[in-house]
């Protein structure tokens, strides 16, 4: 049996530009966390910094005796190993990751998911009222900013 091959005209669109540079890839997302962290001295920490996962990150805490006790502390392990700035504090641990609010390690974890399997912080919703789709950056930024 012989194979034929055909080609079609790509949209002008979709063809790369050689001229144009390209993006450099990006490694590190900002956030803000819905509610904050509140350190030992009761400050409250929102803004922070979160990089992309390795292979290395997934696989690590797999062998962490904790979560061979208790697999949902799994997330509590890798974030820690991504999160890399909390506001004012830069040392981010399994410790600081235990301490936040729930509603802010779920925002955490659907930010993780977001950019290391999507490769992106959006998000596309409908307004409520008139059904107008439109896309928005789920990493936090503050309101009115884009």
């Amino acid at each position: 049996m012989r194979r034929t091959m055909t080609v079609r005209d790509e949209p002008a669109s979709s063809v790369p530009d050689a001229a144009a540079p390209a993006e450099p890839m990006r490694t590190e997302f900002g956030f803000v966390l819905p509610r904050g962290y509140v350190d030992d001295t009761g400050r409250l920490h929102r803004d922070g910094v979160m990089r992309l996962a390795t292979a290395r990150d997934e696989l690590v805490p797999l062998r962490d005796d904790r979560v061979r006790e208790n697999s949902a502390y799994l997330t509590v392990v890798l974030l820690a190993r991504v999160v890399t700035r909390i506001g004012g504090v830069s040392d981010v641990h399994v410790g600081v990751i235990e301490n936040l609010f729930a509603s802010d390690l779920a925002f955490l974890q659907d930010m993780y998911r977001r950019i290391n399997s999507e490769g992106h912080t959006r998000a596309a919703v409908d307004c409520p009222e008139c059904r107008h789709r439109f896309h928005v950056d789920v990493s936090g930024g503050r309101l009115g900013e884009s």
